[in-house]
C-alpha cells in the first residue's frame, strides 16, 4: 500500500509546470511585500506613545506610580506592538493578528473615552492624575495620548489594514483584562493610585468596556477594504493561478 505523504517517482521526476509546482512550497514563490508607507507610519504612532509617556513622567513627582494607569499600560503596550508591526511592514513579513491590534486599539479608546466623557472631579486610574493646573509637559502629554495617539492608532486601522480581521469570540476577549483592571480598582484603590470610582462610574466603565469590542467588530465588518497594494502573479510563473 502506497504512502500518501511520499512523493512518488512521476511527480518528482516530472518536468511539466503544474507538476512543478505540486511539489514548490508556496512560501517560495510568493512575492514579498514591503509596505515602507505602513512602517513609517506605525513607527511615527510608537514615536508618539513613547513621547507621550515620556513627558507625563517628567511632569509626576513620582513616575514610577503611573505605571499603574490603565492609560501607561496602554500607550506601552501600543507602543511596543507598533514597533513590531513596522518592522514587519518594512521586511514583508506577516503582520501582527487581530486579535492583538483590535484589543490594543480597544484599549486606547476607553481612557479617551473616560477623559472627555467624565467629569474633571470624577478621576480614575482609566486615566493621568491631574492636580491643579497642569504644566507645559502635562498639557502635551495629554494632547498626545488621548488625542494624537488613538487618532493615529484608528487611521492606521482604516487606512493601512484589511477588514474582516476582527472575528465574533473578540467580543468576550477583549474586554476581560479591562474588566479585571476595574475590579482592581475597586478592590485596591490604593496600590491603583486613584480613589475609587462611584458605582455609576463604574457601571459606566463596564458598559462602555463591554460595548467597545462589539462597535469596533462590527464596523471592522462593513467597512470597505483599503488599496493596500496589487497582488501579482507573473505570467511566466509555474504556478497554475493566472
Amino acid at each position: 500500500m502506497s504512502d500518501p505523504t511520499r512523493t512518488s517517482q512521476s511527480t518528482r521526476h516530472a518536468t511539466d509546470p503544474a507538476a512543478a509546482a505540486a511539489r514548490t512550497p508556496a512560501a517560495a514563490v510568493a512575492p514579498t511585500i514591503r509596505r515602507p508607507l505602513a512602517a513609517a507610519f506605525r513607527t511615527g504612532l510608537a514615536a508618539a506613545a513613547l513621547t507621550g509617556l515620556a513627558l507625563a513622567a517628567v511632569g509626576d513627582p513620582a513616575p514610577a506610580h503611573l505605571l499603574a494607569r490603565f492609560t501607561v499600560q496602554a500607550n506601552l503596550a501600543v507602543a511596543l506592538v507598533s514597533l513590531c508591526s513596522a518592522h514587519r511592514a518594512w521586511s514583508g513579513r506577516r503582520s501582527v493578528s487581530p486579535r492583538l491590534t483590535g484589543a490594543l486599539l480597544c484599549f486606547l479608546a476607553l481612557p479617551v473615552l473616560v477623559h472627555h466623557a467624565l467629569p474633571a472631579g470624577d478621576a480614575t486610574a482609566f486615566t493621568l492624575p491631574v492636580t491643579g493646573t497642569p504644566t507645559a509637559a502635562q498639557a502635551l502629554s495629554h494632547h498626545l495620548l488621548y488625542g494624537l495617539t488613538p487618532f493615529a492608532a484608528l487611521t492606521d486601522w482604516l487606512l493601512l489594514t484589511a477588514p474582516r480581521g476582527f472575528r465574533l469570540p473578540c467580543a468576550w476577549q477583549w474586554p476581560a483584562y479591562p474588566l479585571l483592571y476595574l475590579a482592581f480598582t475597586l478592590a485596591f484603590p490604593a496600590t491603583a493610585g486613584a480613589p475609587p470610582p462611584s458605582v455609576t462610574t463604574a457601571l459606566t466603565l463596564a458598559l462602555a468596556v463591554c460595548l467597545l469590542p462589539l462597535i469596533t467588530i462590527g464596523i471592522d465588518q462593513v467597512r470597505p477594504a483599503p488599496r493596500l497594494h496589487k497582488n501579482r502573479i507573473s505570467p511566466t510563473g509555474i504556478s497554475p493561478l493566472k
